[in-house]
């Protein structure tokens, strides 16, 4: 002490990693950064995780928006450590260890956020092969804002029918289109077919919802190509028992608001729909292509960016990337394609917590490994197919484990029992309980 005036040493500033995206893998990440010595910003333009695989349900009416959405905030206020910031993350300066931020409130947003580590997990989206324009007249099922314009529109096709009287115009109006035969394509034909036979059968007058023609176009040979072949037979004969015609090696080359333009070999075929889906192909988000710009790394066709084996940017070992939007380095530097299911965002995001909470602690991590469960998808009421590697298995019983597995993953206690409650009324009853026409669709001339 000198003249009265203490020398202290200020405390160094704790590690900071900022976490962009609130999916299965931001989430997963910072759970595990939660309890480690650092601070945490998880950024993201919407305020709650939804839970992806769910949507589609939402889009059929057979769950509410609330029941498959959970807020970060409440999510993470018991960590203190962590701060959650609603921004549009719109770049890197991977120099500077930056953040470019904008404003998804209107309020006040930092330009730039730093960082120590940064963890980029920015999921994907649907691709319409070059033809962004028939996203407007076909909607995907992958955010919650389309999934309740699809349920308006499912439920606005049978509004118009029972007042239609030109018979041709009606068949179009009961003409529903699904195009893709993955897992969401395959589910949501399933539950259109199971809307028209069991809950909506007896609500309409002038109409016989039944007769409901539901359509499921795939480019490939078979459904759920990444199922083994006989497990596709079995959901493709399940999808046939709900009304649903599947066209396979066929694509799609025109959607205007009547219809839609099909192709098989040399033959096309104009097909008349009010309702078109969208559920085939993807392509990384475009955090991807900034990642990629800033860092000079790879991309492959549909945007996704290759990281290590320890999933960090070539020449950034503080950046990861992870989900949707990576292929990974293999032990012999080849890129792999991981599956874009939940399980393997959840299980990068562990290994991206865990690898950044090493660090601090000056512990080595050994080099991500993904760990494959198998497959599920659900086609309809007690109709589904696993493929679990060691064994294969459908109807009810791939169905209740399909069932189990979706509550253990939904986020928090509250959703997972109003989903099992819901689940339970619907097998009884056969009913839905979210059957509202709202937003642009509820005013449409």
């Amino acid at each position: 002490m000198t003249d009265g005036i203490v020398n202290a040493t200020a405390a160094p500033a704790r590690h900071h990693v900022v976490v962009v995206g609130g999916g299965f893998g931001g989430i997963e990440a910072v759970k595990r950064l939660a309890r480690a010595p650092v601070d945490v910003t998880l950024v993201d333009r919407r305020n709650f995780h939804l839970f992806q695989p769910l949507t589609y349900q939402v889009a059929t009416g057979a769950l509410s928006q609330g029941e498959v959405a959970f807020s970060l905030r409440a999510l993470f206020h018991r960590a203190k450590n962590v701060r959650v910031m609603l921004a549009e993350v719109t770049g890197f300066d991977l120099d500077a260890r930056e953040v470019r931020l904008d404003s998804v409130t209107g309020g006040h947003t930092p330009d730039t956020l730093g960082y120590d580590s940064l963890i980029v997990a920015g999921g994907s989206t649907y691709s319409y092969f070059g033809h962004d324009d028939w996203s407007g007249i076909a909607p995907e099922v992958k955010s919650l804002e389309s999934a309740l314009e699809t349920r308006s529109r499912l439920l606005n096709a049978f509004e118009r029918a029972e007042l239609e009287p030109d018979p041709e115009a009606r068949a179009a109006q009961l003409t529903f289109v699904v195009v893709g035969a993955g897992p969401t394509g395959v589910e949501m034909a399933g539950q259109i077919g199971e809307m028209a036979r069991d809950t909506l059968r007896h609500d309409f007058r002038a109409i016989d919802p039944r007769q409901a023609r539901i359509v499921l176009v795939e480019a490939g040979e078979r459904v759920l190509s990444t199922f083994p072949p006989s497990l596709s037979a079995k959901a493709k004969r399940a999808l046939a028992q709900l009304g649903v015609t599947t066209m396979l090696s066929t694509a799609v080359v025109g959607i205007d608001p009547d219809g839609v333009t099909l192709q098989r070999d040399d033959n096309s075929e104009y097909l008349p729909a009010r309702t078109v889906i969208w559920a085939a192909g993807v392509r990384a988000s475009a955090l991807a292509g900034e990642l990629a710009s800033a860092a000079g790394a790879e991309q492959d066709p549909v945007g996704r960016v290759t990281v290590e084996s320890d999933l960090t940017l070539p020449g950034h070992p503080e950046v990861i990337a992870l989900g949707d939007m990576v292929r990974v380095r293999d032990g012999d530097g080849e890129a792999q394609q991981l599956p874009g299911v939940a399980p393997a965002a959840i299980q990068q995001g562990r290994y991206a917590g865990r690898l950044i909470a090493n660090r601090v602690r000056g512990r080595k991590t050994s080099p991500f490994h993904y760990r494959d469960k198998g497959n599920l998808a659900t086609i309809g009421r007690a109709r589904a197919v696993a493929d679990l590697h060691v064994v294969r298995v459908n109807g009810p019983i791939a169905w209740l484990l399909w069932l189990g597995v979706h509550i253990f993953y939904l986020i928090g206690f509250q959703n997972r029992l109003l989903v099992l409650l819901r689940w339970g009324f619907s097998f009884v009853t056969r009913g839905r309980g979210a059957q509202l026409i709202t937003g642009a669709e509820a005013h449409r001339r």
